[in-house]
């Protein structure tokens, strides 16, 4: 019989998990901390000392006395920093900063040529992180990370773009190196897809924590969240619904140099295409939708006809991964009720009744926000994990 192996020794408590019982309200004072923890007093002190002098956490009023000598609170200061984040398009990115809990200070869009490289791109929008830290008077030493997010596969480890069919000449080139002025700021890279998944942390995810999450835009992706988890696959390559062969689509071009993926009838690449050869001069998916919804006939028939191809190639997901919750983002979803019309038609009828009885289908928690919300908990998610945490307490000694 073999024998188990023991278990590994429960480290103390360090410094980064302090912060995370008092950033997650667990903690509120000093003997909180020690009771959940074990830790003695003198140890909570040294732990805390090193947070009260980084800003991170602040000790403020006293908290309701149970006898004898009221303890002073400890509370999370989330005007210690802010985060910036980029969502990088095809033709607009979006820009805003936050603070360390996330909420958006401040936010801008910048348009920007199809095909515009990173060299010319990138540079302009470090220009437009200065312009909002300025305008809510922030200088780059308070960033304490940046998310970045762009279409396509990523190589997170080199922050750079593995394969693009949008951001044609962008793979292989490190982004991180762009953000220098902004000092020793982490920066996190991930698909649009994933990053709007993570704009569900303050979302659907408080009540749901499987969750098939759809950007419906230009291009198709889905950003996958198992057991309140991203799921990015082997390579980063999880979620490339877009590429997904098709029936429908069979001998069509796709921008990614086959024929008969998903992308070819459903992506809004598609649908712009299909508008213009019905003669509308139409330049992008958000002017289909804005046809849509002002009533023209074939944007409405195109709109809804995307969702049910969609729904069809999300039925085999919904079957594999059982979600509790699929959310419907992007441009596309602008004209939310005839996308989750299509979605909905096929979807039900063709997955699995099992899966689909207790299946809500709904729209992105942050709407058109959604991309910096997304990028900005990327961000977050680097910067004040208890590792993350920890590292930075160790520099600063």
């Amino acid at each position: 019989m073999t024998a188990m192996p023991a278990p590994t020794p429960r480290l103390p408590a360090s410094a980064g998990d302090v912060f995370e019982l008092i950033r997650t309200g667990r903690a509120t004072t000093r003997s909180e901390v020690g009771r959940l923890t074990g830790l003695s007093r003198t140890a909570v002190t040294a732990r805390l000392v090193g947070l009260l002098e980084s800003g991170l956490v602040v000790e403020g009023a006293e908290a309701p006395s149970t006898g004898g000598r009221p303890a002073a609170t400890l509370r999370f200061d989330r005007r210690a920093g802010v985060v910036l984040a980029v969502a990088v398009g095809r033709s607009r990115s979006q820009l805003g900063l936050t603070d360390l809990r996330g909420t958006v200070l401040a936010e801008l869009d910048e348009e920007q040529e199809v095909g515009i490289g990173p060299d010319e791109l990138m540079p302009r929008l470090v220009e437009c992180g200065h312009e909002l830290l300025a305008s809510v008077g922030r200088t780059a030493r308070d960033v304490q990370g940046i998310g970045i997010s762009i279409p396509g596969t990523v190589d997170a480890g080199a922050g750079a773009s593995r394969e693009s069919p949008i951001l044609q000449g962008w793979d292989g080139i490190p982004l991180p190196p762009y953000f220098s002025d902004f000092g020793d700021a982490p920066v996190v890279l991930d698909n649009d897809a994933n990053a709007l998944a993570a704009s569900e942390r303050d979302g659907l995810l408080r009540e749901a924590t499987d969750l098939l999450v759809v950007k419906a835009s230009t291009g198709l992706g889905v950003g996958l969240v198992v057991d309140g988890r991203l799921a990015r696959g082997a390579w980063g390559a999880a979620g490339e619904l877009g590429h997904v062969k098709t029936r429908a689509a069979d001998g069509l071009p796709c921008r990614c140099g086959e024929t008969g993926c998903l992308e070819a009838v459903a992506a809004g690449w598609a649908l712009v295409r299909d508008m213009r050869e019905a003669g509308q001069p139409v330049d992008h998916v958000r002017a289909v939708v804005e046809l849509a919804l002002a009533g023209d006939a074939d944007a409405r028939r195109l709109v809804r006809e995307s969702g049910r191809r969609l729904g069809e190639a999300l039925a085999g997901a919904v079957d594999l991964l059982n979600p509790q919750v699929v959310v419907l983002g992007g441009d596309l979803a602008g004209a939310f009720d005839l996308l989750v019309a299509g979605v909905r038609e096929s979807l039900y009828a063709e997955a699995a009744a099992v899966v689909t009885r207790d299946l809500a289908v709904l729209p992105a928690s942050h709407g058109s926000h959604a991309g910096v919300v997304g990028c900005a908990s990327l961000a977050l998610e680097a910067v004040l994990s208890p590792a993350a945490v920890d590292r930075r307490l160790q520099a600063r000694r």
